[in-house]
């Protein structure tokens, strides 16, 4: 589900940058680095070789063409695309994929071409690795149809999200389980006991984000929280937040999980800290992990506790710890230098890691059933060290419980003690399985296929 609020923060963004555009920061540089081909703990993923023949579209003798989805045309935010240069530079560098160079192919869907890219994408790519689309339900149908495994950074609609030949990504159970249900235990029992009668949703008004309210509105109750305030706000933005902060105050909210684009609560939060109304904490979900966030927010952030998980993935602030963290930083100062290295890029790299190791596996006789199986059949996945470990079986028989916490400060992003037990994150909390009916992820049987139809 984390995938999934960042996805329906990337639709909310998009529709403001319609009106305000955005501006990217520098990365910072840093370096240690693994030997030649490894990346973190995986060894020799990339390394030369003497491939010969064409087993499957899309790979020759001397490349492997996959595609890498993005909505950068739209949002102007090109983390996957950067993390596509920087990876396939980085192991081509080191001899490519036993000697087949990795060339990735961008498919740009503006929010709303994801069908015609994906129709692109199955005319000539041996699979998707590392990308992501907002709205990529609209091409779930088309990529079952022509076989296409995909290996995603994250995953957005309920249609995709555990979706048939799909691997990794974040599609946790289906979108079966409450993925956040550790960390808001953590909020509203552990870290602000006195908050569990007074918590607060607030989101954006969009189908993805209507479907999660309605997950947390069911979820919650359940879990220990009393729900007293619950609204929606215009995906567009709100030109004035005055209304939904005096709501905020009149119901005494003391909990807040905001869904929505960070630009929207850095404002709802300086009216709430210029009303002198302070809630003990926020939840600003992923989407928030940046550091244009903490320059939005200024003030505010001494006034309120902001909060967010990352998930399984390891936080930037852990890289003194993380050895691979450290490689990452080097390799985008070496690839794409000035770019930012961010929590979705992280997760982009581990499943550029996960398809370049099974690739390899496979050997000279590449195809998309070999790489796909290769895959699954990692049961505590890793990413070189930047997860917690992941049973990468289809989705629909896996449940993750590990989650992490940062919180945003005055001072930056920092990880405050949430009492974890498995190094970085904390795993003792199970999710909660939802009862309502959200719809379900596709299947080759949707589309009259099966795994014995896939090469």
């Amino acid at each position: 589900m984390a995938a999934r609020i960042r996805s329906m923060a990337t639709v909310l963004l998009a529709l403001a940058l319609l009106v305000t555009g955005c501006s990217r920061g520098g990365s910072e540089n840093a370096g240690t680095t693994a030997g030649p081909g490894d990346f973190g703990d995986l060894k020799g993923i990339c390394h030369p070789g003497k491939a010969t023949g064409a087993p499957a579209q899309g790979v020759t003798a001397g490349q492997i063409r996959v595609g890498v989805f993005t909505d950068a045309g739209f949002t102007k935010d090109p983390e996957f695309v950067d993390t596509a240069k920087v990876f396939t530079s980085w192991c081509n560098a080191h001899g490519g994929i036993g000697g087949r160079e990795l060339v990735a192919d961008i498919h740009d869907a503006k929010l709303m071409e994801v069908r015609q890219r994906m129709l692109d994408a199955c005319r000539d790519d041996f699979a998707l690795v590392a990308g992501s689309a907002a709205l990529d339900g609209l091409g779930v149908k088309d990529r079952l149809s022509c076989l296409l495994p995909d290996f995603p950074a994250q995953v957005d609609q309920v249609q995709n999200s555990g979706s048939d030949l799909q691997v990794g990504g974040g599609a946790n159970a289906a979108g079966l389980y409450d993925s956040y249900t550790g960390f808001h235990q953590w909020l509203f029992k552990e870290r602000y006991p006195s908050s569990a009668n007074a918590i607060g949703l607030i989101n954006g008004d969009t189908p993805i984000t209507r479907v999660i309210g309605q997950e947390f509105a069911e979820a919650l109750p359940v879990e220990g929280a009393k729900i007293v305030y619950n609204d929606l706000y215009p995906a567009m933005g709100v030109p004035d937040w005055t209304p939904y902060a005096q709501a905020i105050k009149e119901k005494n909210v003391k909990g807040l999980i905001f869904l929505g684009d960070f630009r929207s609560l850095a404002k709802l939060e300086d009216v709430l800290s210029g009303m002198d109304y302070r809630l003990d904490w926020i939840d600003s979900n992923s989407n928030s992990y940046t550091s244009a966030f903490l320059q939005l927010a200024g003030a505010s952030l001494s006034a309120q506790h902001n909060y967010a998980s990352l998930g399984s993935t390891a936080p930037l602030e852990s890289a003194s710890t993380v050895p691979v963290i450290q490689q990452a930083k080097a390799m985008f100062a070496q690839y794409a230098p000035g770019e930012d290295l961010t929590f979705p890029a992280l997760r982009a790299l581990s499943q550029w890691a996960l398809f370049a190791k099974a690739a390899g596996s496979c050997g000279d006789a590449l195809t998309r059933k070999c790489v796909y199986q290769a895959a699954i059949a990692e049961h505590a996945w890793t990413g070189g060290g930047l997860l917690a470990p992941a049973d990468l079986a289809p989705a629909s028989t896996v449940v993750q419980n590990c989650f992490n916490v940062v919180e945003a400060t005055p001072q930056g992003w920092r990880i405050p003690d949430f009492a974890p037990d498995h190094g970085l994150f904390r795993c003792d909390i199970g999710p909660y399985r939802f009862t309502g009916d959200y719809g379900r992820p596709m299947t080759l049987a949707d589309v009259g296929k099966s795994m014995s139809d896939f090469r």
